[in-house]
Order: C-alpha cells, then structure tokens, then sequence
C-alpha cells in the first residue's frame, strides 16, 4: 500500500505546477463536474449515510449533501472575485511601487475526515482545495465504511489520480500518508489524534489546518426565552444522535431556572425524536459502533456514581447501537463527564448563582469549538462574548454559525488552528503571496553603503519609514 501511495504523491507532486496555471473558469469547470457526480450517485449517498449512523434522508439532505451544494455553489460564484490578486496600500519604502497579494496553491494536500458527518467534511475541505487549484489525497474514515466506499467510488470515476485521489484504510493509512512531505494537511477530528498530525507535518514543516472539538457550553441566563432556548439546544444536542463536533456538550444555567429548563427540554425532545413515547429510529441516529457506545454507556454510570443525577432518559440499547437522550443534573466540575468531550446524546446540567461563575467556568477549560449564549440582555451577551473565547458562537441559537460561509469555521489552541469555508476555505488552501512591482522611481538606493556621507539621513528615515 505505501508503495501506491507514494506512486500517487509523486504523480501528483509532477502535476501540481500544471494546476497552479490554472484560471477559475478551469477550476470551476470541475467544481461543476464534482456536484454532477453528487447528485448523480444521491440515492447511493443517502444509502450509505443511513448504513453507517442511522442518519434519516432528511438529516443527511440537510447536514451532508445540501451543505455540499451550497458549498459548491458559493465557490463558483465567487471564485473569479477570490483569485484576483489584491492591491494593498503603499509605504515610504516602495511608494512609487505597485504592491500586490497573489493567491496561489500549496500544491499538493492531503485530507483526513472523521466518521461523524463522513460524507461532508471530506467534500467541504475538498471543495475549498479544489477552488484554491490544489492536487489532493482523500482518506475518509474506516469507521464509516458504507460512506467511505462510496466517497471513493465517486472521486476514482470522476478524477484522474494526478489530481485527486482517494485511499480507503484505518489508522495505519493514515500513519503511511503523513510519513509523506505534504505540502498541507487538513485534518478533522479528536484533539488527541490532531496532535498527532501536527507532530507528523511538524518533521516535514508542513501546514496543517486542525478541525478539532471540546466541550462547547451553552449559557443560558435569567432572561432568556426559556422554552426558545430548550428547543434550540435539544435539536443541536441530539441531531446524529449528539455526534456533532460543536454540539452543546453541557448546559450552564442560572440555578432558579433549571427545573423549568428540564422540563421544556424533555418536551422538545419528545416532539422532535420519539414517536407515541417510544425513540423514533426513523429520526433518531445510532452510535457509529460498539466502542463509542460503551464510551457513552460507561459515562452515564460513572457520572452517577461521582454524584450526578440521572434526571431522564438514560435507555440504552447495545443490539442496535442507541442510546437514547439523556440529561444530567447535580453534575460539578469534577464529575468524570466534564473531562472530555461527550459526543453523544449526553446532556449534563450545571447551575450557577451569578453570571460570572458561568463565565469563570467556561475559562477555566480548554478553549471550546462553539459557544452558545442564549440571553434577550445585550450586556450580559457582550460580557460573555468578551470575557471567554472560543473558536465560534452564536446567540439564541445553536450550530448555525457553521453554515454562513461567510463566517470563518474553525477553533482555537486545543479545539483547532485555521479555519475553512467559502473564501476562508480558499484563503486556507492557498499561499498569500506578497509581490511588489517597483517602479524606475524606486528610492531604495538612498539606504544603499557607502553610510559615511548618509548619517544625517536617519532622523529623516526614522520619521517617514
């Protein structure tokens, strides 16, 4: 296998000079031939999606495939407007100069996309490489298999390897790709395997763009919409089953709030997810496999046991991988379940008595991939907005931050570096390349040795430089 591999990479090394003369009209040309392939093999997406997480056709039009096109369809629009180089101001230096930004290819990428939305964090990036006139590698996860197979299909009927290709395999794949001196790395996933990349492009100075996670909180004050925000945050929290990367992973509420909370939150869950009071399956995802869900299984016991308090749900079916909403209460800092990530349909709940001990709490973790702030005061929004940081937020709502592209996705230290996404994904992909024009007038040689006779310059210098 490291020997096709290696054949591809330097097949692709050879071709990337031809890509980078590439126009948008060329590019875009193949920007429109991917989303003909998409719609064409539909049926066997939507097949693959349902195998793989249970996802409904429904879920998987709107989170996976719609998102695609529109991904898609922003960069043909405007990658004519993103390629063109950029005129930026002048200096004393080089005033009579021309000063320009170029945007060109890294060259040669290498993608690795998770098992939790398979289908579009692969294409996403892979879009964003495309419009930025990149050669790319693609390795979709092996834990979503029936996605994975077809992403590959797809991309083998569609491209020539020299441009883009695709390796199905599990962990020791990955390994063999990032030995190779890849000209960038966009990776998603768990912090702990994002280290692992960075350390791998570390030994070949290659960039890396990490879409990682972390407990996103979501703060909800005493003057918010309570049943607003209940709903809001149960749909963001059990959409694939709670196997989103900015999912709320806890809920931090002003203590005379959460019994009302709790309540509004069973209801919403209710209505969107079960069906004459038992989980709907037709909505309601699966864990991906059995070592998640022991995961998950295992983290509910171990937070009653530290204490907390299974308020609701907590049903788990080994047999066909579901674990059906649950909410915590009584849950403190120290709780197992506030250590890492949660990536299910876990939800522990932590009270506050003032808004400060929500933000201090939220501060004292890893820097998050998402916040949410669900409060009607603009100064208690404000306050939280600037006193904590996080790779995104949204206010009064949840998730839909990622689906703007003209936002910028994507985290900070521990929940990520970079971002992607409409001209974020292209500005990602490329290289911004400083160019100055200089003019005959040029003034350089004015700071050219000898120095003897040009000391009474540098007061002069000091002031206009």
């Amino acid at each position: 296998m490291e020997e096709k591999i290696k054949a591809v990479f330097d097949l692709q090394q050879k071709h990337k000079f031809d890509l980078r003369k590439t126009d948008a009209k060329t590019r875009i040309a193949k920007l429109k031939i991917l989303k003909q392939a998409l719609e064409s093999a539909e049926e066997v997406i939507y097949a693959a999606l349902e195998n793989d997480l249970r996802k409904s056709r429904f879920e998987s039009a709107v989170t996976e495939l719609f998102f695609t096109y529109a991904e898609i369809d922003d960069a043909i629009k405007n990658l004519g407007k993103w390629m063109k180089p950029i005129s930026v101001g002048r200096t004393m230096s080089n005033l009579f100069a021309g000063n320009k930004i170029y945007y060109e290819p890294k060259g040669v990428c290498l993608i690795i996309a998770p098992w939790n939305y398979p289908f579009q964090l692969i294409m996403s990036p892979l879009i964003s490489a495309i419009a930025a006139g990149n050669c790319v590698i693609l390795k979709p996860s092996e834990l979503s298999s029936a996605t994975a197979h077809v992403v590959h299909t797809i991309i083998s009927q569609t491209f020539d390897k020299k441009e883009i290709a695709c390796f199905e395999g599990d962990a020791d794949l990955s390994t063999a790709l990032l030995k190779l001196p890849f000209d960038h790395i966009f990776f998603t996933g768990s912090t702990a395997i994002g280290k692992v990349v960075m350390q791998a492009a570390a030994k070949n100075l290659t960039s890396v763009t990490l879409e990682l996670g972390g407990k996103s909180p979501a703060i909800v004050d005493d003057s918010a919409d309570l049943k607003k925000a209940a709903e809001k945050i149960a749909w963001g929290k059990l959409v694939n089953a709670g196997q989103t990367c900015i999912a709320p992973d806890y809920v931090l509420i002003d203590e005379k709030m959460e019994a009302e909370f709790v309540s509004y939150f069973k209801a919403s869950a209710e209505k969107m997810f079960y069906n004459a009071g038992k989980i709907d399956k037709q909505v309601f995802g699966k864990i991906i496999n059995k070592k998640q869900f022991e995961r998950l299984d295992g983290l509910i016991k171990t937070a009653v046991e530290d204490g907390a308090k299974l308020n609701w749900g907590g049903k788990t079916n080994l047999e066909d991988l579901t674990i059906e909403p649950t909410i915590l209460t009584s849950v403190t800092a120290e709780n197992t379940i506030m250590q890492e990530e949660i990536f299910g349909p876990i939800l522990p709940i932590i009270t506050y008595a003032n808004l400060q001990d929500a933000v201090d709490f939220v501060n004292a973790k890893d820097k998050p991939l998402a916040l949410y702030i669900f409060s009607n005061n603009s100064d208690n929004q404000d306050k939280i907005i600037k006193e904590t940081s996080s790779g995104g937020a949204c206010v009064n709502d949840v998730l839909v931050h990622i689906s703007n592209p003209n936002l910028p996705f994507g985290g900070v230290n521990s929940s990520g570096m970079g971002s992607c996404h409409g001209i974020f994904g292209f500005k990602n992909f490329s290289h911004e390349r400083a160019v100055v024009f200089q003019s005959k007038l040029g003034m350089t040689n004015m700071i050219y040795p000898p120095y003897k006779e040009k000391m009474g310059l540098l007061k002069w210098l000091k002031k206009i430089l």
